[in-house]
């Protein structure tokens, strides 16, 4: 039986992709089919970073039209298409910023500062505009992780800051204003009132994800940036210990009350590798994150292992997906932050640059 356009193109839609879970029909990814003999072109374009994707879905599209009888010879174009996501009801999306992503934690500890520049740096590897604004006013870490310690912004008007770049991230931290050294003394209202002239007196330029780490904790501060910063998504960094889980709960908790969607639930520290024989050893227990997943209904991102090289590569001012890209460390971070931003492209898109503005005057 003779192959046809429309035969490649309704198996090809059929095709679940794994990071969606969805069909590319149903994510409507599905751009163009062409077909000349046994050669066939297929174009897909996805809703998260694709870069570096490419290579392996056309092995399993190859895999999925052999079994549905279309020995084709493939060639695939992949590309994405990042679009605004809705945020809560009462609040608009960033000018110039798509989506704000929170990184949170119930507890500090968990490594929450280590996954939200790895996931970033991962999102940027995978072809994305990316931003950081290191939210942690009272611990402030990425100046150290991404090497800019010491460094401070420069402002083109006098009014507005300009982010620091890094690694092709664009930077902005308390700690780029204040010394190092000092502790930082302030109140719950000065805390909030300085993340949020961070956030909207950045000069963020065009970015499709705007990574926020968040403080540790589920008090004022937190709730009251949760309430005033236009989130898109959240995600949960916890370890296996039940502990921590009883914290990373509380954290999802507050993100339920101001109707910000959880895209889902990462734990830290899920297995070491021995560097001298190999043995693997779950040192924090394990399934905690899979559980908790399990309990509320979102997805498992993924199990990080316990790595001094991470510690390391962070401390020096490279982090691991920088450092080293190939190493099953960093994959582990790019598997995770592809189920983020395919968790995040499945939800509502933001309509409202759809509607016109209307203005009342009097006559």
């Amino acid at each position: 039986m003779a192959i046809s356009e429309a035969s490649v193109r309704a198996a090809v839609a059929g095709f679940v992709e794994p990071y969606l879970q969805q069909t590319l029909g149903e994510a409507d990814a599905v751009r163009a089919v062409a077909l000349s003999g046994d050669r066939a072109l297929v174009s897909i374009q996805l809703g998260f970073p694709t870069l570096g994707y490419t290579h392996s879905l056309q092995s399993a599209l190859e895999r999925h039209l052999a079994a549905a009888g279309l020995n084709l010879d493939l060639t695939l174009e992949l590309t994405s298409r990042i679009v605004p996501h809705a945020v809560q009801r009462n609040l608009k999306p960033l000018q110039g910023v798509k989506n704000i992503v929170a990184v949170a934690s119930g507890k500090g500890g968990v490594g929450k500062s280590t996954v939200a520049v790895n996931l970033a740096l991962a999102w940027a590897a995978g072809g994305a505009q990316v931003g950081i604004l290191d939210a942690d006013i009272y611990g402030p870490s990425q100046p150290l992780m991404l090497g800019l310690t010491g460094q401070h912004p420069s402002s083109s008007d006098g009014k507005h800051l300009l982010p620091l770049p890094a690694h092709g991230l664009a930077a902005m931290s308390v700690g780029f204003l204040v010394d190092p050294k000092q502790a930082v003394v302030w109140r719950g209202p000065m805390v909030t009132q300085a993340l949020t002239q961070l956030l909207t007196d950045t000069e963020w330029g065009e970015l499709d994800y705007l990574v926020v780490d968040m403080p540790p904790g589920t008090g004022d501060i937190q709730l009251t940036l949760a309430q005033r910063v236009p989130v898109a998504g959240a995600i949960i960094v916890t370890t296996p210990q039940e502990i921590s889980l009883a914290d990373a709960r509380k954290g999802l908790a507050m993100f339920e009350k101001v109707s910000i969607p959880v895209l889902g639930i990462i734990e830290n520290m899920s297995l070491h590798v021995c560097s001298n024989c190999g043995h693997v050893d779950h040192i924090f227990g394990t399934g905690g994150g899979a559980r908790m997943a399990a309990e509320y209904g979102v997805a498992l991102l993924g199990e990080l292992p316990l790595d001094a090289r991470i510690r390391e590569e962070a401390d020096g001012g490279r982090p691991t997906v920088v450092a080293e890209p190939q190493s099953p460390r960093a994959q582990a971070y790019i598997e995770a932050g592809r189920r983020a931003a395919a968790a995040l492209a499945r939800r509502a898109r933001d309509r409202s640059a759809l509607f016109p503005k209307i203005v009342v005057e009097d006559s």
